[in-house]
């Protein structure tokens, strides 16, 4: 009674203690705080599943020797990768991690299934025991494969570029066919020799379909991909929580894939994509050049486009002179990791009276959130970072944008070309302001999504050819 008790006042506290850091982890002022809270509440869900465990143990040494060498690679390991890894491959961690959800999950599924086979329990058949095995292995699964190719893709060792098989989609519905045709035989299945068939199958479906699914989505979409992820390895852990009968998983799953399908919402509607056409995949497999764009047509290279260069002496002088100057960041501030140098160029221009903003796109990067990570890792004033809503209505009273590393955000297709692949898209709109300088390594690249930027034709604009971090550490030695 009281091991009953304790466990679930430690799990009320625990969720409460998850409430809080989503709530913190919403703002950037707070999403220090909302970390720790979190920290403290795993803590805590850990500390209480590690004492009922030994409690209701029959071995409790043996228990807790288990427990800790199981605690202690995972700390080891965990340890060990967040110290190794840089800001740029944050994307591709969170991914990463995405996937040992998944496989936790499939893994609870077969242990659960296991102990408690399918027949009669308790005077009725087990049918929902087992179907919460069923889409908890699948659900997890899918996470698994999916997480493993979206991990792989982010981090280039396998191509950004869309999977695109012959009547994919069909293939997708036959396959959700196919478990619901498994799932049921399984779910009134009698016994493990019975059941664990049908079980092996809807795993081996599962890891095909979430493989697939990634495979088929292109680089454009990944932030998307990433959040998304994030919800289904929730809604993997909460089924996880209904196999265990464990009511803080359930709980804490629920918040993780709730809010990341809320968060893969926005993306979304940051990309002017519903979640429906991400899924279906293709996107970033290119398209024919248009005559609108001037040369630097959807899917063309924009190295064929003409455009004007400028050196580092130039941007500091037109820096120095400016009185408004919004930082635009892209990945490519990742790639060259020009975060700080970008900190201390707005530093020494407010320090010379130039008003300074950071203008955040909803997608830039390559997972929710990432520039603004970047950022705050270089100390950047949280009251200088601006989202895109915030500040797209001021540009053309501002006298300098400053591009660093970002090219479909601040792509004008958007909004001038029916035709480009990403019509509609809410960008930057950063040509509207009086002079524009876009930080690009070269001319020979069209970005992650293959989208060809015709702002780098436009007569305000000039380019700042090269590494983001060497050129900015240039322009703030002439400043």
């Amino acid at each position: 009674m009281m091991a009953g008790s304790f466990q679930t006042v430690a799990s009320m506290a625990a969720a409460l203690l998850f409430i809080l850091a989503l709530a913190g982890l919403s703002r950037q002022k707070t999403a220090k705080q909302g970390n720790y809270l979190g920290m403290v509440g795993m803590a805590v869900a850990i500390g209480a599943t590690t004492a009922l465990a030994l409690a209701q143990s029959p071995a409790p040494w043996m228990a807790a020797a288990l427990l800790a060498a199981a605690l202690a690679v995972g700390a080891v390991a965990g340890i060990a990768k967040a110290r190794r890894v840089q800001m740029i491959a944050m994307p591709q961690l969170v991914a990463l991690l995405h996937c040992f959800v998944g496989a936790a999950a499939v893994l609870v599924g077969f242990d659960s299934f296991l102990l408690q086979p399918g027949g009669w329990f308790e005077g009725r058949m087990n049918v929902y025991h087992l179907g919460e095995v069923g889409l908890a292995v699948f659900i997890g699964g899918v996470t698994f494969t999916g997480s493993i190719v979206a991990n792989l893709k982010l981090s280039g060792r396998l191509s950004g570029k869309p999977l695109v098989l012959p009547g994919r989609n069909l293939l997708n519905v036959l396959m959700l066919a196919a478990y619901v045709a498994l799932v049921v035989p399984f779910g009134m299945s009698v016994g493990a020799a019975a059941g664990l068939p049908y079980l092996i199958a809807i795993a081996v479906l599962s890891f095909v379909l979430g493989a697939h699914l990634v495979l088929a989505i292109g680089g454009g979409d990944m932030p998307v991909v990433v959040s998304l992820l994030n919800s289904l390895s929730g809604w993997a852990a909460a089924m996880a929580g209904f196999t265990l009968g464990n009511d803080l998983l359930i709980v804490t799953g629920a918040l993780v894939g709730s809010s990341g399908a809320y968060l893969s919402y926005i993306m979304c509607k940051g990309m002017n994509r519903s979640l429906t056409a991400v899924l279906l995949g293709g996107f970033g497999e290119g398209s024919a050049p248009s005559a609108s764009t001037a040369g630097a047509a959807s899917g063309a290279p924009d190295s064929g486009a003409s455009y004007r260069e400028t050196t580092a002496d130039e941007v500091a002088h037109l820096l120095k002179d400016s009185k408004s100057v919004v930082i635009a960041p892209g990945y490519g501030m990742a790639v060259a990791q020009a975060q700080f140098p970008v900190a201390e160029l707005a530093k020494r221009l407010r320090s010379r009276g130039v008003d300074v903003r950071f203008a955040i796109h909803p997608v830039a990067g390559r997972m929710p959130g990432h520039m603004n990570v970047l950022l705050a890792e270089a100390k950047v004033p949280y009251d200088s970072v601006f989202e895109m809503d915030e500040v797209n209505d001021d540009f053309p009273a501002v006298d300098t944008v400053l591009v660093v590393g970002a090219n479909d955000t601040v792509n004008p297709s958007a909004e001038t070309d029916p035709a480009s692949p990403i019509a509609g898209m809410p960008v930057l709109r950063v040509w509207e302001a009086a002079n524009v300088v876009v930080l690009k390594r070269s001319m020979g690249n069209a970005g992650y999504a293959g989208v060809g930027n015709p702002l780098f034709s436009n007569g305000n604009t000039a380019m700042l050819l090269g590494d983001a971090k060497q050129s900015i550490e240039a322009v703030n030695a002439a400043l």
